[in-house]
């Protein structure tokens, strides 16, 4: 008995149904490396910027909340310059000779007003639940893909910085000849910790710039590694859809040429 081998041309028509199978998982998913079987070690990089990516952009995130709470402790103390402001001009004013006790008593109820509205900005300035006037210590963020990239932002007691200032009383001539130089202290002990805040907002700024730069890149270098070429799949899609088309045609014919030899031998 003739046996015919038609196995070379079943072969070649799996090997293009397997290519079509393959070019038509990367349309659907327009990647070209869709797991390690695509490519190991193009997946390993993929992965590690994948990793890279994702942690610049967390760090991103958390670079924008320190910037915020920055500006929310700037914010208080902002109020509290502004009320501070305001007793250093009624301490002047006290110093009117032709004030009588009962005008600085006036002056001194305004005064008082302005130091419990302080002592309540103190106390209400927080963020997350995290007090920034009050706390003394640093709030830390991690600004960076890795370990040890971290941008603290110094929390001030700021009660205990200005206390000479909320206790200043203008009915009593002694504490008036002080309360200049208190309030002008306090004032600048306030624009101090202003001005580190908006230090800080600046580095928590840079920090967001650099990081933003960054996972651009590593999302334009894992794009190159990872997404698919549509015009040159597209192409190649035709080619295995002619290639398979082609092999059909040689395998039918090889089943037809076997179905009339055997025909012929019977």
């Amino acid at each position: 008995m003739i046996k015919f081998d038609n196995n070379n041309a079943g072969s070649l028509l799996q090997q293009v149904q397997q290519k079509q199978s393959s070019l038509m998982e990367k349309l659907a998913s327009g990647k070209q490396v869709n797991s390690a079987a695509d490519g190991p070690a193009a997946q390993l990089i993929i992965d590690r910027l994948t990793s890279q990516t994702e942690g610049s952009r967390q760090a991103i995130s958390n670079a924008y909340d320190g910037i915020s709470l920055a500006q929310v402790a700037e914010s208080g103390l902002a109020n509290i310059t502004d009320d501070a402001n305001r007793i250093r001009e009624l301490t002047v004013q006290a110093g009117n000779g032709a004030l009588n006790d009962s005008d600085r008593q006036a002056l001194q109820s305004e005064i008082s007003a302005l130091q419990e509205n302080i002592s309540l900005t103190v106390e209400q300035t927080n963020f997350a639940g995290k007090p920034l006037l009050s706390g003394g210590q640093d709030i830390s963020f991690l600004v960076g893909s890795s370990s040890g990239n971290n941008i603290d932002v110094e929390t001030n007691n700021v009660t205990d910085s200005i206390s000479d200032l909320l206790s200043i009383d203008v009915t009593n001539a002694e504490s008036r000849q002080q309360a200049l130089d208190i309030a002008d202290a306090s004032l600048a002990s306030i624009g101090g910790f202003r001005g580190d805040l908006g230090a800080t907002q600046n580095q928590f700024a840079s920090a967001a710039r650099v990081l933003t730069e960054s996972s651009i890149n590593s999302e334009s270098a894992r794009s190159r590694i990872q997404d698919l070429d549509y015009a040159q799949a597209t192409s190649d899609m035709a080619a295995a859809q002619v290639q398979g088309q082609a092999s059909l045609s040689v395998q039918a014919q090889a089943n037809q040429q076997q179905g009339q030899v055997l025909a012929l031998l019977s």
